[in-house]
């Protein structure tokens, strides 16, 4: 999945496939967790959010089914 870069002490990019509503999360830290059954609209937000990584910790975080990608 193609991420974009986010300015973020956080998240370093995020990534979305429309056709699976998976969101894909690359953090600082080098960890890329994928979230499952997420809404367009949380991805726009996410992207054109002041702070990515508050939208996330808020909205996104314990939201949504997720899993570490290796």
């Amino acid at each position: 999945m193609k991420r974009t870069a986010v300015a973020s002490s956080v998240l370093s990019s995020v990534g979305y496939d429309a056709d699976t509503a998976e969101l894909e999360i690359e953090f600082t830290s080098g960890d890329v967790y994928r979230y499952y059954a997420v809404p367009a609209r949380v991805y726009r937000e996410l992207l054109a959010a002041p702070s990515p990584g508050g939208y996330f910790n808020t909205h996104v975080s314990n939201t949504y089914p997720t899993r570490q990608q290796y």
